[in-house]
Protein backbone atom coordinates (compact mmCIF):
# COMPACT_ATOMS: atom_id res chain seq x y z
CA UNK A 1 0.00 0.00 0.00
CA UNK A 2 1.52 3.37 -1.12
CA UNK A 3 2.13 5.77 2.06
CA UNK A 4 0.03 9.29 2.10
CA UNK A 5 1.54 12.32 0.81
CA UNK A 6 1.45 13.42 3.66
CA UNK A 7 3.81 10.76 5.05
CA UNK A 8 6.15 10.66 2.26
CA UNK A 9 6.15 14.66 2.58
CA UNK A 10 7.55 14.04 5.94
CA UNK A 11 10.38 11.28 5.78
CA UNK A 12 11.81 13.53 3.03
CA UNK A 13 11.61 16.71 5.33
CA UNK A 14 12.94 14.29 8.30
CA UNK A 15 16.09 13.28 5.59
CA UNK A 16 16.75 16.78 4.77
CA UNK A 17 17.07 17.87 8.56
CA UNK A 18 19.29 15.52 8.75
CA UNK A 19 21.68 16.15 6.00
CA UNK A 20 21.84 19.89 6.85
CA UNK A 21 22.53 19.00 10.50
CA UNK A 22 25.68 17.30 8.93
CA UNK A 23 26.31 20.08 6.19
CA UNK A 24 26.31 22.68 8.98
CA UNK A 25 28.95 20.55 10.87
CA UNK A 26 31.03 19.53 7.77
CA UNK A 27 31.09 23.28 6.94
CA UNK A 28 31.79 24.55 10.72
CA UNK A 29 34.80 22.21 10.08
CA UNK A 30 36.17 22.87 7.00
CA UNK A 31 35.14 26.81 6.58
CA UNK A 32 34.00 26.16 3.33
CA UNK A 33 31.21 28.33 1.78
CA UNK A 34 29.53 29.90 -1.37
CA UNK A 35 30.24 32.86 -2.04
CA UNK A 36 28.01 35.37 -1.11
CA UNK A 37 25.14 36.07 -4.49
CA UNK A 38 26.80 33.45 -6.58
CA UNK A 39 24.17 31.55 -8.49
CA UNK A 40 26.19 29.90 -11.24
CA UNK A 41 25.77 26.17 -10.44
CA UNK A 42 21.76 27.22 -10.22
CA UNK A 43 22.26 28.74 -13.68
CA UNK A 44 22.38 25.27 -15.20
CA UNK A 45 20.14 24.01 -17.81
CA UNK A 46 21.57 20.39 -17.05
CA UNK A 47 20.68 19.97 -13.20
CA UNK A 48 18.12 16.97 -13.00
CA UNK A 49 16.65 16.10 -9.68
CA UNK A 50 13.66 13.31 -8.92
CA UNK A 51 9.87 13.75 -8.14
CA UNK A 52 10.24 12.82 -4.77
CA UNK A 53 13.18 15.95 -3.89
CA UNK A 54 10.17 17.90 -4.66
CA UNK A 55 7.23 16.19 -3.07
CA UNK A 56 7.49 18.81 0.25
CA UNK A 57 7.21 21.52 -2.10
CA UNK A 58 5.09 20.26 -3.99
CA UNK A 59 2.78 19.65 -1.01
CA UNK A 60 3.09 23.49 0.37
CA UNK A 61 2.10 24.62 -2.93
CA UNK A 62 -1.13 22.73 -2.70
CA UNK A 63 -1.88 23.84 0.78
CA UNK A 64 -1.39 27.46 -0.17
CA UNK A 65 -3.83 27.27 -3.05
CA UNK A 66 -1.00 27.92 -5.57
CA UNK A 67 0.17 24.21 -7.04
CA UNK A 68 -1.96 24.52 -10.56
CA UNK A 69 -0.78 27.95 -11.13
CA UNK A 70 2.98 27.25 -10.99
CA UNK A 71 2.14 23.86 -12.59
CA UNK A 72 0.90 25.78 -14.95
CA UNK A 73 3.60 28.50 -15.20
CA UNK A 74 6.37 25.77 -15.21
CA UNK A 75 4.84 24.19 -18.19
CA UNK A 76 4.78 27.37 -20.02
CA UNK A 77 8.69 27.94 -19.17
CA UNK A 78 11.42 28.20 -22.40
CA UNK A 79 14.14 27.61 -20.68
CA UNK A 80 16.07 24.37 -18.81
CA UNK A 81 16.88 26.65 -15.90
CA UNK A 82 15.19 26.12 -12.79
CA UNK A 83 11.80 27.89 -11.89
CA UNK A 84 12.75 28.27 -8.63
CA UNK A 85 15.90 30.25 -9.47
CA UNK A 86 15.96 34.04 -10.15
CA UNK A 87 18.63 36.01 -11.12
CA UNK A 88 19.47 39.42 -9.78
CA UNK A 89 20.47 41.02 -13.03
CA UNK A 90 19.79 40.27 -16.77
CA UNK A 91 23.76 41.48 -17.42
CA UNK A 92 25.46 38.63 -14.47
CA UNK A 93 22.30 35.71 -14.81
CA UNK A 94 25.29 33.60 -12.45
CA UNK A 95 24.16 35.95 -9.62
CA UNK A 96 21.26 35.45 -7.62
CA UNK A 97 19.19 33.19 -5.24
CA UNK A 98 16.71 30.27 -5.07
CA UNK A 99 13.07 31.79 -4.36
CA UNK A 100 12.03 28.24 -2.54
CA UNK A 101 15.22 27.68 -0.54
CA UNK A 102 13.93 25.81 2.09
CA UNK A 103 11.98 23.35 -0.47
CA UNK A 104 15.47 23.10 -3.13
CA UNK A 105 16.27 19.32 -4.64
CA UNK A 106 18.70 17.21 -2.99
CA UNK A 107 21.63 18.15 -5.32
CA UNK A 108 21.29 21.30 -4.58
CA UNK A 109 21.95 20.71 -0.96
CA UNK A 110 24.68 18.14 -1.58
CA UNK A 111 26.81 19.69 -4.15
CA UNK A 112 29.51 21.41 -2.73
CA UNK A 113 29.70 20.09 0.85
CA UNK A 114 28.70 16.34 -0.14
CA UNK A 115 31.13 13.75 -1.36
CA UNK A 116 31.00 10.98 -3.99
CA UNK A 117 33.36 7.84 -4.91
CA UNK A 118 35.68 7.75 -7.44
CA UNK A 119 37.04 4.16 -9.37
CA UNK A 120 38.76 3.54 -6.43
CA UNK A 121 36.62 3.96 -3.77
CA UNK A 122 37.84 7.11 -2.47
CA UNK A 123 36.20 9.74 -1.40
CA UNK A 124 36.13 13.11 -3.58
CA UNK A 125 34.39 16.65 -2.29
CA UNK A 126 31.79 17.14 -5.01
CA UNK A 127 32.25 21.14 -5.30
CA UNK A 128 32.69 24.38 -8.07
CA UNK A 129 35.70 25.24 -9.52
CA UNK A 130 35.11 28.63 -7.92
CA UNK A 131 35.22 27.01 -4.43
CA UNK A 132 38.35 25.37 -5.87
CA UNK A 133 40.20 28.11 -6.85
CA UNK A 134 39.10 30.81 -4.42
CA UNK A 135 39.48 28.81 -1.55
CA UNK A 136 41.99 26.65 -2.12
CA UNK A 137 43.73 26.87 1.15
CA UNK A 138 40.01 25.05 2.97
CA UNK A 139 39.46 23.25 -0.12
CA UNK A 140 43.16 21.43 0.37
CA UNK A 141 42.71 20.78 3.80
CA UNK A 142 39.32 19.65 4.02
CA UNK A 143 40.30 16.99 0.93
CA UNK A 144 43.17 16.00 3.04
CA UNK A 145 40.15 16.17 6.36
CA UNK A 146 37.96 13.68 4.32
CA UNK A 147 41.04 11.51 3.39
CA UNK A 148 41.83 10.95 6.85
CA UNK A 149 38.21 10.53 8.24
CA UNK A 150 36.52 13.56 8.71
CA UNK A 151 32.64 12.68 8.12
CA UNK A 152 31.18 14.17 4.94
CA UNK A 153 27.71 13.44 2.87
CA UNK A 154 27.62 11.18 0.54
CA UNK A 155 25.55 11.28 -2.33
CA UNK A 156 24.89 7.96 -3.47
CA UNK A 157 24.06 7.28 0.65
CA UNK A 158 21.10 10.12 0.03
CA UNK A 159 19.75 8.74 -2.94
CA UNK A 160 19.49 5.44 -1.52
CA UNK A 161 17.93 6.65 1.56
CA UNK A 162 15.48 9.19 -0.48
CA UNK A 163 14.63 6.02 -2.85
CA UNK A 164 13.76 3.94 0.27
CA UNK A 165 10.84 6.44 0.89
CA UNK A 166 9.18 6.19 -2.38
CA UNK A 167 11.01 3.60 -4.93
CA UNK A 168 9.18 4.99 -7.89
CA UNK A 169 9.55 8.74 -7.42
CA UNK A 170 13.07 8.69 -5.89
CA UNK A 171 14.52 6.46 -8.62
CA UNK A 172 13.02 9.19 -11.69
CA UNK A 173 15.75 11.21 -12.19
CA UNK A 174 14.79 14.10 -14.94
CA UNK A 175 15.43 17.37 -15.66
CA UNK A 176 14.97 19.58 -12.64
CA UNK A 177 11.70 21.40 -13.81
CA UNK A 178 10.29 18.24 -15.12
CA UNK A 179 10.69 17.07 -11.24
CA UNK A 180 9.00 19.78 -10.24
CA UNK A 181 6.08 18.87 -12.89
CA UNK A 182 5.96 15.64 -11.96
CA UNK A 183 5.61 16.04 -7.80
CA UNK A 184 3.22 18.63 -8.06
CA UNK A 185 0.95 16.33 -10.50
CA UNK A 186 1.42 13.60 -8.03
CA UNK A 187 0.13 15.85 -5.26
CA UNK A 188 -2.95 17.04 -7.16
CA UNK A 189 -4.11 13.52 -8.87
CA UNK A 190 -3.84 12.10 -4.87
CA UNK A 191 -6.35 14.66 -3.64
CA UNK A 192 -8.32 14.84 -6.57
CA UNK A 193 -10.52 12.43 -4.65
CA UNK A 194 -9.75 13.00 -1.02
CA UNK A 195 -10.35 15.94 1.67
CA UNK A 196 -7.81 18.38 2.21
CA UNK A 197 -5.03 16.57 4.75
CA UNK A 198 -6.09 16.68 8.57
CA UNK A 199 -5.15 19.92 10.13
CA UNK A 200 -4.66 22.43 6.63
CA UNK A 201 -8.61 22.50 6.01
CA UNK A 202 -8.07 26.62 6.73
CA UNK A 203 -4.94 26.85 4.98
CA UNK A 204 -4.94 29.75 3.02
Amino acid sequence: MTMSIESRVKLVEQLFDKLEIEITEFRSQTKLGCNAGCGKCCNNPTIEASPLEFLPYAFHLFLNGKAEEVLNEINSLETAICYNYKPLSVLDPDKGNCSSYPYRALICRLFGFGASSDKYGQLRLATCKIIKEEQKGNYDSSTNAINNGLYVPVFTDYYMNLSQIDFKLGNVIVPINKAMQLAIEEVLQYYAYRPMPSGFDNCA
